[in-house]
C-alpha cells in the first residue's frame, strides 16, 4: 500500500512537471509564432487587431532582397556574417588556449589569475562601454569592423571555465609522456589535446558565433557613422522600427528576424550532439 502511494505521488509530480513545462513552452513560443506569422502578412505596418494576418503574402521576403535607401538586408547579412566568423575564429583560439594553460600547465600565480578572471566575469560588460569607445576612438577604430571584432574577441578568453573543465578530463599521463618525448607545449596542444576535444570545440564555436550574431549594443556604439550599408543586421532591423518608417517596414522587420534565425538554428541542429557533449564534459570537473 505504501509503495503504491509512493508511485502515485511520483506519477503526480511527473505530470505536474510536464504540465508546467508545457505551459512555459507555450508562453515562450507565442512571440516566435507571432513574428513568423506577421512576416507573411500582406500589410506593411504593425497589425495589433488580430494574431494571424488577414491576408497572407511572401512579398516582404522578396522586398528584403531588393535593397532601397532604408533596407539593405543582403549587405547587412554579409557584414554580420563576416564579423561573426572572424570573431568566432579568434575567440575560439583564445578560449581554448587559456583553458589549456590553466588546466594542463602549471606556472606561478596560476590560481590568483584564475580567480581574477572569475571576478572580472561577474561585472557586466556594459560598465566598460564608454572606456572601450574612447580607446577605439583614440586608435581610429570606430566605424570599423576591425574595432568591432576586437571588442567581441578581447574578453573571450575569460569565458574559459567550461573548456577548462573539459580539458581536466583528459588524462594527464598523455601530456607528460609527450613532454618526455620532447614535444613542446604548442605541439601537445595542437596534436594531442585538440584532436581529443571536438565536443568542446563545437560548443565554443557556437557560443563565439552567437555573440556578434545577436549583439546590438556594441555594434550600435561602434558603427555609428549612419551609413546604412555598413550596418549589421541588428542595427539595420532596429532602424526599420523608427517612428517614420515602422508603418512601411514593420513586416520586413519581422521577415528579417525570421531569416536571421535560420543559419544559427541550422548550425545548432547539425552540431547539437557535440554541443551537449561539450557542456556535460566541461561540467565533470571544475
Amino acid at each position: 500500500m505504501k509503495i503504491k502511494k509512493m508511485k502515485d505521488a511520483r506519477a503526480s509530480r511527473i505530470i505536474l512537471h510536464n504540465v508546467l513545462l508545457g505551459v512555459l513552452a507555450f508562453i515562450w513560443l507565442i512571440p516566435i509564432v507571432w513574428l513568423f506569422c506577421t512576416s507573411f502578412s500582406e500589410y506593411s505596418g504593425m497589425n495589433t487587431s488580430t494574431f494571424f494576418p488577414k491576408k497572407w503574402s511572401a512579398i516582404h521576403y522578396v522586398k528584403l532582397f531588393h535593397p532601397d535607401t532604408v533596407s539593405q538586408f543582403p549587405q547587412w547579412f554579409i557584414n554580420t556574417f563576416v564579423v561573426a566568423c572572424a570573431t568566432c575564429i579568434i575567440s575560439t583560439l583564445f578560449v581554448l588556449m587559456v583553458a589549456y594553460a590553466t588546466s594542463i600547465m602549471r606556472f606561478p600565480m596560476r590560481k590568483p589569475l584564475m580567480n581574477m578572471a572569475v571576478i572580472l566575469n561577474l561585472f557586466p560588460g556594459m560598465l566598460a562601454m564608454i572606456a572601450v569607445y574612447f580607446v577605439l576612438k583614440t586608435f581610429n577604430l570606430t566605424n570599423s569592423y576591425a574595432g568591432l571584432i576586437m571588442v567581441y574577441s578581447a574578453s573571450s578568453g575569460l569565458g574559459y571555465l567550461i573548456a577548462k573543465g573539459f580539458f581536466d578530463t583528459i588524462p594527464r599521463a598523455l601530456c607528460e609522456a609527450a613532454r618526455i618525448d620532447g614535444c613542446s607545449e604548442a605541439r601537445i596542444f595542437f596534436q594531442i589535446v585538440i584532436p581529443m576535444s571536438r565536443p568542446i570545440i563545437v560548443y565554443t564555436v557556437i557560443s563565439s558565433f552567437l555573440v556578434p550574431w545577436m549583439d546590438f549594443v556594441y555594434a550600435k556604439m561602434i558603427l555609428n557613422s549612419g551609413v546604412s550599408s555598413k550596418y549589421t543586421v541588428a542595427i539595420g532591423l532596429y532602424k526599420m522600427l523608427d517612428k517614420m518608417l515602422i508603418n512601411e517596414y514593420f513586416t520586413q522587420f519581422c521577415a528579417g528576424g525570421v531569416l536571421v534565425s535560420i543559419p544559427i538554428s541550422i548550425l545548432f541542429m547539425i552540431m547539437q550532439k557535440f554541443y551537449v557533449e561539450g557542456v556535460t564534459g566541461g561540467a565533470v570537473k571544475g
